[in-house]
């Protein structure tokens, strides 16, 4: 199914296809009357009965393999087209004074704020080193899967830095959509052990509780010199961008391109198109 998948771009799971873990986990007969947990319930609801029809006889497999295929290509090039249409749209801004920092931060704390951007904090960071990391001397690594555990790729953090021309880690990032816990330090402690790192960063979009942060920083001496921060994600952004003002326009291009670049599984369809009707409405009142 993946290669089938990945060389037609259909817009599903490369993995489990249209499959969702409602359907593939539930270890019963799939029959009309279970209740499946999934929104919206009619999709879920469909679903069976079409599983039932061909096991009944009503539908053959072949026509509905046929039928699901056809309208992954109607969603597909209509997706396609309104990217089109949105890409077109901020093609009429060329020209127009470039948005300030200012824009820019509030820009992206609207997208981060767009249901399921649990990703977004990556690439925010990620976009940061694209664009100033030859001035640093540093690159980032190519990002991992967004569901995939640290513990299974073997990763430091969501965001992996190493000096450019180097291997090794020198600074790893680690994103969450929530406070940040002396659990979540101690976790991050282990994974560093033994590690040729430098700094370890915590990038939260919640509140900063204080004594996370002041066990935080406690850590340098007891780590033989590795710094433990936590930091604020707009926080973090707005300083990068005030700090690198003449480069903010190359930001945001390096922002869209890993937005946009993302598998639907990291970024889905919706928040790719939210990013760019929030930008062009932004470039306009520029």
């Amino acid at each position: 199914m993946t290669p089938f998948v990945l060389e037609h771009g259909l817009p599903c799971n490369p993995t489990t296809a249209f499959l969702t873990p409602a359907l593939r986990n539930r270890n019963v007969t799939l029959t009309p009357d279970l209740n499946l947990v999934g929104r919206p319930p009619a999709l879920y609801q469909a679903a069976l009965q079409l599983l039932t029809d061909v096991y009944m006889g009503a539908v053959s497999p072949e026509a509905l393999l046929a039928e699901t295929i056809r309208w992954l290509i109607i969603v597909k090039e209509e997706r396609r087209q309104r990217m089109e249409t949105l890409l077109a749209g901020l093609r009429t801004t060329e020209g127009a004074m470039p948005l300030s920092t200012e824009a820019i931060v509030t820009l992206i704390e609207q997208h981060l704020r767009c249901p399921g951007s649990s990703r977004l904090p990556v690439l925010v960071v990620a976009a940061a080193y694209e664009t100033a990391g030859v001035l640093l001397g540093e690159q980032a690594r190519a990002l991992t899967g967004h569901t995939a555990a640290d513990r299974q790729t073997g990763a430091i953090g969501d965001v992996e830095v190493t000096l450019v021309g180097e291997n090794h880690v020198v600074t790893g990032y680690e994103m969450k959509m929530r406070r940040v816990t002396l659990d979540d330090i101690n976790i991050a402690l282990q994974k560093i052990a033994n590690k040729s790192i430098q700094n370890y960063i915590f990038i939260t979009t919640e509140m900063i509780d204080p004594q996370v942060q002041e066990y935080a920083a406690n850590l340098y001496e007891q780590t033989g010199g590795i710094e433990v921060v936590v930091l604020d994600c707009i926080g973090f952004l707005r300083h990068f961008l005030h700090f690198f003002h003449r480069l903010r326009g190359r930001y945001v291009e390096a922002y869209q391109a890993l937005v946009l670049a993302q598998p639907e599984s990291a970024v889905g369809q919706p928040l790719k198109e939210a990013w760019l009707a929030l930008r062009q409405a932004a470039e306009s009142r520029e």
